[in-house]
């Protein structure tokens, strides 16, 4: 039975979804002003996992990310650029689009732009000012009240007052209270603005998510999820703003996924100490990135690394090189496997423990390799289509193991085949300088051969 970890209870509980059968899932998406970094992948692919698990159980997901394309990063970046906002953000849409397709993450069920859904903003700012929650200022800002909503803080466990006294930022005197945030922004010369009751604006970070939620799942769903930094303020504040306008608890299950550091720091763009996926792509494949992703707990930090990479690659080649040449049975459940399958199942009941799950993956590839020594043909095609399955589920094994272990471009590939032949050619006229010279050359590429049952098969080192 599948336990999560809720960051509003701060423990694990048994998942029990609203509706049977049926999941509603949101997932703050990417600010859409730059390419996507390390972090960003990781929220990608993390819940897209989590996506892929409840699905390979029966339930049918509905899954939202949303997109926020109008911000201060934006309006600056395009202005910097000298370009139009939604040039900018559609170029960089397509650009997360790229990357998330790469690293093998589905496309969300909806992907909502924020500048899509101002109507329903303005609907939820508007009642929360009849609620007596939210008031329009003096300087034509909409802020929330957090002092009319006794229970702010309870996702991040923070006190009001404990708030307020260590409140460093700059006093804004159109604000009742330094921790009032603001729901809708007055419209400044040159920027994009859209009309409201309170005049020309454009919408505050916070309000873009609980709005969207409500209006593609609902008042109640069942999982709200992204990055660590985003408890507080940004999830906090969709709580009062959610919970404030519908009068209910509006989500049932806070997954939050760790950062990841370099250098003992969270690596994020503010601090300059970013990588972009395409950085990352030009030197690992993308399913080597993606099994990096997965070595680790998704709510543990993950160190980001030479070392850690090269680990993933090479784990990943001993499961491909497993793989290459047995003919898996494509009949195989791992639901109904009560060995490897249930430890399988178990782990990722575990709160998504696909540290588990890899390790017993791990167990699987050990036992294919043992039936390939033992040439029990019916166990490899059941351990491979165990291993398939598996790797369904966590996005891995998703092309040809020879192309995986093949690697490089196309010209490259066919001089490898090419010097292979030859060699093969001077083994069989027992020329064995000459195969040697070619395998010493092969070896300076840095290409592993393996000559088995009168096949000579090849991988990168």
């Amino acid at each position: 039975m599948l336990h999560i970890h809720n960051s509003l209870t701060k423990q694990k509980e048994l998942f029990t979804p609203i509706e049977p059968g049926k999941i509603k899932l949101y997932v703050c998406g990417m600010t859409v002003y730059d390419f996507c970094h390390v972090g960003h992948a990781r929220v990608m692919v993390v819940f897209d996992v989590v996506t892929r698990y409840l699905e390979a159980c029966g339930y049918d997901v509905t899954y939202i990310r949303n997109i926020t394309d109008i911000d201060d990063k934006i309006i600056a970046r395009a202005n910097d650029n000298g370009e139009t906002i939604q040039a900018l953000t559609e170029r960089f849409i397509a650009e997360m689009h790229q990357d998330a397709d790469a690293l093998g993450v589905k496309r969300p069920t909806l992907e909502p732009k924020a500048t899509d859904a101002i109507a329903e903003m303005l609907t939820m700012i508007t009642t929360l000012i009849d609620k007596g929650l939210a008031y329009a200022a003096d300087n034509g800002d909409v802020y929330y009240d957090v002092s009319e909503f006794p229970s702010y803080g309870k996702l991040s466990g923070r006190h009001i007052d404990e708030l307020r006294a260590g409140e460093r930022v700059a006093v804004n005197e159109a604000k009742n209270d330094p921790l009032d945030f603001v729901l809708w922004k007055s419209a400044k010369p040159e920027e994009p603005a859209w009309e409201s009751p309170w005049g020309r604006g454009r919408p505050g970070w916070h309000i873009e998510c609980s709005a969207m939620s409500a209006h593609c799942l609902g008042e109640q769903f069942d999982i709200h999820g992204g990055g660590q930094d985003l408890q507080f303020p940004h999830h906090e504040n969709e709580i009062a703003q959610s919970e404030g306008a519908h009068g209910c608890q509006s989500v049932n299950y806070w997954m939050h996924n760790g950062f990841v550091r370099i250098d003992d720091e969270k690596m994020s763009k503010s601090l300059g100490n970013f990588f972009t996926v395409r950085e990352v792509l030009q030197q690992y494949a993308p399913e080597v990135v993606r099994y990096f992703i997965l070595t680790s707990h998704y709510r543990s930090p993950l160190n980001y690394s030479q070392d850690q990479l090269e680990q993933a690659k090479n784990a990943l080649t001993k499961f491909y090189s497993a793989l290459r040449g047995v003919d898996a049975d494509k009949n195989v459940s791992w639901q109904q496997d009560q060995s490897y399958g249930q430890r399988f199942k178990d782990a990722m009941d575990d709160d998504f423990n696909t540290a588990l799950a890899l390790s017993i993956m791990a167990e699987v590839r050990q036992a294919l390799n043992k039936a390939q020594e033992q040439q029990q043909t019916e166990r490899q095609g059941y351990l491979a289509g165990l291993l398939y399955v598996f790797g369904d589920v966590l996005g891995l094994f998703q092309q040809d193991a020879d192309r995986f272990l093949a690697g490089g471009d196309n010209d490259e590939t066919a001089r490898i085949e090419t010097l292979i032949a030859a060699r093969n050619q001077a083994r069989t006229d027992k020329d064995w300088a000459k195969a040697d010279q070619v395998r010493d050359e092969l070896t300076a590429m840095g290409i592993i051969l393996e000559d088995t049952a009168g096949k000579t098969t090849w991988r990168r080192d």
